[in-house]
């Protein structure tokens, strides 16, 4: 005579366990990398108020002749890196809901922001004018020209991670790319500010 055995009463054993998660690599480079970068700009900036400051105290002026610092470029270089915050947080926010056509939009919109920032930038150099032969226009050059490359560190990141948004490597579940381009954007926009209130405002 056959039994027929009912499932309930099958051992299956204990289920396997899950999947170690994945250890957020890019996320913690991406910091660490930005760790040394904000201390360049600080070591850059730190030199450019203390050589100024003694600039001052021995001959009352900091720029060399018929040289002037508008604050209108400037200005248009904060308020278009202010708006390119709103954007990539809307692509962090997009791709953690799984809208990929709002992410794709939205990174595409910072990275057109990014670039109108770097034409912001190219104007105002023509409008400074700063001779490079002096020790404040090596100073002017050499913090402008980093934060440039910064932005362009920024937009090539924020494009790698949009073509691969695209072929299916971040989603909902996994946004890790997005997040990390978002927080070195967001470093990339802090450090502007500081630059801006350093060199532009306080000239």
């Amino acid at each position: 005579m056959t039994v027929a055995m009912v499932g309930a009463d099958v051992d299956l054993g204990t289920p396997p366990p899950p999947p170690p998660a994945r250890p957020r690599v890019l996320l913690i480079g991406t910091v660490l990398g930005l760790g040394g970068v904000v201390m360049a700009f600080a070591g850059v900036l730190g030199y450019y108020i203390h050589l100024r400051a003694l600039t001052h105290a021995a001959t009352g002026a900091w720029l060399p002749e018929r040289v002037s610092i508008p604050l209108v470029p400037g200005n248009m270089g904060l308020v278009t890196l202010a708006m390119s915050v709103v954007l990539v947080q809307w692509a962090v926010y997009a791709i953690a809901n799984d809208d990929r056509r709002n992410t794709y939009i939205a990174l595409g919109l910072t990275v057109l922001l990014g670039l109108a920032h770097v034409n912001a930038m190219a104007f105002a150099f023509t409008q400074i004018a700063m001779p490079i032969r002096s020790s404040v226009g090596v100073l002017f050059y050499t913090i402008m020209t980093m934060h440039l490359a910064m932005v362009g560190a920024g937009l090539l990141f924020l494009g790698l991670m949009a073509f691969r948004t695209l072929g299916g490597q971040y989603s909902g579940r996994d946004r890790e790319g997005v997040a990390a381009a978002a927080i070195f954007w967001y470093v990339t926009v802090a450090v502007y500010a500081v630059i801006w209130y350093t060199i532009f405002v306080t000239k």
